[in-house]
């Protein structure tokens, strides 16, 4: 078994995943409109993605655009997860957040911890909670 995250974003799931594919290093494997999926869809909706797989390595980051009457609470600040990365090294996890928190909002500065010798948490500016760790030496 393996578990995925999926976030569900209000009309900009191409431009993160974009975003992100280039960050970590990933490859979008499946990107579905709702207009090919379903033709019928009205613009701009149309062109929102209903489906996308972002590849890294063997994890999988899942993204879907969400219209407001489906989640109308998709505006607010998400509460209660994130996608957590864990890297072998310092200086990876520097450069990941550092690039995608660019232009969001940063709760923990990256540093030391007590648990780690790496660790920060911050809210991407497509409003994704994320948390980047470094595993310690063992």
């Amino acid at each position: 078994m393996k578990i995925v995250t999926s976030v569900s974003m209000p009309g900009t799931c191409r431009e993160a995943f974009g975003f992100y594919a280039k960050v970590l290093g990933g490859e979008i494997i499946t990107a579905i409109t709702y207009g090919e999926a379903f033709p019928e869809t009205p613009a701009p909706t149309n062109d929102w993605l209903m489906y996308c797989w972002l590849q890294v390595g063997d994890q999988v980051l899942l993204g879907s655009d969400m219209h407001p009457d489906h989640a109308p609470d998709l505006h607010k600040k998400k509460d209660g997860f994130d996608v957590t990365l864990h890297f072998d090294t310092v200086e990876e996890a520097r450069r990941v957040f550092e690039t995608l928190s660019e232009g969001g909002e940063v709760s923990i500065p990256f540093g030391v911890n007590d648990c780690a010798p790496g660790f920060s948490g911050f809210t991407d500016r497509f409003g994704v909670p994320w948390m980047t760790n470094v595993t310690p030496a063992a």
